[in-house]
């Protein structure tokens, strides 16, 4: 049974063509791993099939009485909303359908007997709605999925605005599961999870009897829970079946025949031109030269894809700092609140370490605490000699206005314009891409601008918030090279081993320290 048909979609943002004449079917119980590189279209494909954004050209068909669900990156939690309120949103329609019925009994004190038949009619069809839907057993829902992320230990009334970005990736994703939709529709879930939850999200998908769609540059969660890959590349959408490995492997084969077919074909027009150019003036053959050019007129020439743009990264080094990079005396970090217990901590020159741990327990705090960004509760950091720092953010602020080039410029007003383009080039951005304003690229595109920042910046210690959010395969596979190859040290807040694996000299488990009861 076919819950969603797409059909000869078109789109693109002004002269940039996302995706052309893409059809697209969804089956019931189909698991859809949805990839492609930074840029190709992904989470614009998500936002058309959801109805956030109107196609250029073509239909999208939903199957009547579908219940889409949709984790999407970008959602905004209200500020004042308590994680509890904002989980038992799930069941807004319930809570509606209880209105309903107040407003029925409300009625029923001055009815007629003819309405009071109808009234009653329609009351017990909303119960027996509500008693379906365990619309009485919303509370121990909610505390049950609170429980199930980790939402339960940091409090379900906490407002979410005070909240991390793995935590509210938490309150959405768990939202989500408790609005039990026909089909879930996840942009990039792992995004800020830590290990523990991302293997219950693996669980609980591998179990998952309805259908899904998932983008995700994390190959061995991909792996893991799909069984048919989507490949959005150069504007075309092609299916696969099997995991990733298993598309890589007959995708590296259709490459390759691709390729062998266009250099036979080749071979033939460059003969055929050569026999026309030789042979159509002389009497004799001028009737066989004509017949071999309208064999090349008629010829339905292959095409090779233009390669993409592989990102490269080379770190520029400052001179060397001092043995200690830094140490801390006693440090406590928070906001409002502890989040660890007195630290002391040292790094020194040359290690490379990864910082590990639960969302919300003072990852970010702790980078933060350690640049001076944010000022300890008690104790002190003391930062050592020489230092050159590079700090990776997160994320960008969502009301920025820039162009790429702009963000190059500000950062190093000395570049020319050639050299601005020519370091987004490197990491991997197209023309178009360079031209645009940075609000309008996606995830990973918006990363590779920052990196861009970092790594034409001379220095001599890395601070990096979850540096692999966002970025695809081959950006990432590239980060780790550079970084390894970087001599200076690092200091890395990372979810990912197979990321930090053969990259990191030192692994800090949080969790030893945090005031939070995990």
């Amino acid at each position: 049974m076919s819950i969603l048909n797409v059909e000869h979609l078109s789109h693109g943002f002004g002269d940039r063509a996302i995706f052309h004449d893409v059809s697209f079917r969804l089956l019931k119980g189909e698991h859809i791993g949805l990839i492609g590189a930074n840029g190709e279209g992904k989470s614009t494909f998500m936002n058309i099939i959801t109805g956030k954004l109107m196609p250029d050209e073509g239909k999208v068909e939903w199957a009547k009485n579908v219940r889409v669900g949709y984790l999407d990156q970008h959602t905004v939690l209200e500020k004042g909303t308590s994680i509890r309120e904002t989980l038992a949103s799930a069941f807004s329609f319930l809570f509606e359908m209880e209105a309903q019925m107040n407003e029925i009994c409300d009625k029923m004190g001055e009815a007629t007997p003819e309405e009071l038949e109808v009234y009653m009619e329609d009351l017990g069809t909303i119960q027996d709605m509500l008693t379906m839907h365990d619309f009485y057993m919303i509370d121990a829902k909610v505390e049950e999925v609170g429980r199930a992320l980790g939402l339960a230990d940091i409090g379900l009334d906490k407002d979410v605005a005070d909240l991390s970005g793995g935590q509210r990736t938490k309150v959405l994703l768990g939202k989500l599961l408790l609005e039990k939709p026909d089909i879930l529709l996840l942009d990039e879930p792992t995004n800020y999870l830590d290990a523990e939850h991302i293997e219950w999200l693996k669980r609980y998908l591998n179990d998952y009897e309805n259908a899904f769609i998932l983008i995700s540059h994390d190959i061995p969660f991909l792996n893991s829970v799909i069984n048919l890959i989507y490949h959005m590349d150069n504007q075309a959408l092609t299916r696969y079946v099997g995991d990733y490995d298993k598309f890589q492997e007959v995708y590296a084969m259709k490459k390759s025949q691709l390729e062998a077919a266009y250099n036979k074909q080749q071979k033939e027009i460059a003969d055929l031109k050569d026999f026309v150019a030789r042979n159509k003036a002389r009497v004799a053959t001028r009737n066989m030269a004509m017949s071999r050019q309208k064999k090349l007129d008629k010829m339905d020439v292959i095409e090779l894809a233009g390669e993409k743009p592989k990102p490269e990264f080379h770190f520029k080094e400052a001179r060397t700092p001092g043995r200690y990079i830094f140490t801390t005396q006693d440090l406590v970090i928070g906001y409002d609140e502890p989040l660890s217990t007195p630290l002391n901590l040292s790094m020194e020159r040359g290690q490379k370490i990864a910082l590990i741990g639960s969302n919300g327990i003072g990852k970010t705090t702790l980078l933060k605490s350690i640049l001076g960004l944010i000022p300890p509760l008690s104790g002190a950091v003391e930062q050592g000699d020489y230092l050159s720092i590079g700090y990776f953010e997160q994320e960008m602020p969502p009301d920025i206005s820039t162009s790429c080039i702009e963000e190059i410029w500000q950062e190093f007003p000395g570049f020319t314009q050639y050299e601005v383009r020519s370091a987004l080039a490197k990491c991997g951005l197209t023309t178009k891409h360079i031209e645009s304003m940075v609000k309008v690229l996606s995830g990973g595109e918006q990363a590779k601008v920052r990196l861009c920042k970092l790594i034409n910046k001379e220095t001599n210690i890395l601070l990096l918030d979850e540096p692999t959010n966002h970025l695809d395969v081959d950006a990432k596979a590239e980060l780790k090279r550079a970084l390894q190859e970087y001599r200076g040290s690092i200091l890395m807040v990372c979810h990912e081993p197979e990321f930090y694996d053969g990259l990191a000299t030192d692994v800090w488990d949080c969790t030893k320290w945090t005031t939070r009861v995990f």
